[in-house]
């Protein structure tokens, strides 16, 4: 399986196409899940372990990996099901919120080459506790894609308070008039952007995909006309979503002269060069890899053109 994810980088190719490719897997059942390959560094059969006291019921134990010690997660026992009791199994080594990490699954299945469009929001009555950011049908079987950010939140505590430092630099009282919209498709990683904004002090709108930001800025400048940059002048949005990813939202908003003039920031929980050079094809104002409150803050501060305390 190494070797059928040798050519990553042309894949994420997919991506300023609106378009991904995924990696399908099974847990403890014939339910297929999938996973965005555009996360995954290779996947392996799953290597010895050694145990961590203390470590978590979720942590199945370290892997030493390419001269890394890579925590291993029982992916099933993260969302509620049966942890792993078989032999072997696979990991899934991937790459989130800048760190490093495997998800042991029973099998993997095949990858698949989708149009982000073809992928549906969850359910809204499953209520905000499920761990899916989408789901999709491949032929007969739909395809629940696994909230990865929410599993990783649970198990490593993510800050997201921005530092007095930052805060005490400027004068958050005059952000109480400014909304900055978020949009991720995972909830929790929309939650960790709001409160950050919120500890500046701005106002904060969210949407779920590319498509519903889009849709909600036209109608928030149609309401305000000449009044919008100056209410609205920011988008924070992730790259890898369902139905509009953030590559093709950023060039939407480019394209249309009534939006042209907000500022775009990009964020994935994946760093590297091709989000660098992707940034600059849609003409987004900066990428900034997944999560670092401070980061986030110092940058928006910046775009907005904020003046520091005399």
């Amino acid at each position: 399986m190494t070797g059928v994810l040798a050519s990553v980088d042309e894949r994420t190719n997919l991506a300023g196409q609106n378009r991904l490719e995924m990696l399908l897997f099974s847990l403890d059942s014939q339910q297929a899940y999938g996973i965005n390959v555009f996360k995954i560094r290779e996947v392996i059969h799953c290597p010895e372990l050694s145990e961590v006291p203390g470590g978590g019921g979720n942590i199945r134990g370290i892997a030493y990996l390419r001269g890394e010690t890579v925590p291993i997660i029982d992916l099933g026992k993260s969302i509620g099901k049966a942890p792993y009791d078989g032999e072997g199994g696979f990991v899934i080594v991937t790459e989130y919120n800048r760190n490093i990490q495997g998800f042991l699954v029973n099998n993997v299945d095949r990858i698949v080459n989708l149009n982000w469009n073809d992928i549906s929001p969850p359910p809204q009555a499953l209520g905000q506790e499920h761990y899916l950011t989408g789901v999709v049908q491949l032929d007969d079987t739909l395809v629940d894609i696994i909230d990865v950010e929410k599993i990783f939140a649970e198990i490593a505590t993510i800050d997201t308070a921005v530092s007095p430092t930052v805060t005490a630099a400027v004068e958050v009282s005059e952000f109480n008039q400014i909304t900055i919209l978020a949009v991720d498709d995972s909830s929790v990683a929309r939650n960790q952007v709001k409160r950050s904004l919120e500890d500046l002090g701005f106002l904060v709108e969210t949407a779920n995909d590319g498509r519903e930001a889009l849709e909600k800025l036209q109608a928030i400048e149609t309401r305000l006309g000449n009044d919008f940059l100056a209410s609205y002048p920011l988008v924070v949005s992730d790259i890898e979503m369902p139905v509009m990813d953030g590559y093709t939202l950023a060039a939407e908003i480019r394209k249309q002269s009534t939006l042209s003039g907000l500022k775009v920031i990009l964020r994935s929980s994946l760093s590297g060069q091709f989000n660098e050079s992707m940034v600059k094809k849609v003409e987004a104002d900066k990428f900034i890899a997944k999560f670092n409150p401070d980061e986030l803050a110092k940058e928006i501060l910046h775009l907005l053109e904020v003046p520091r305390k005399q």
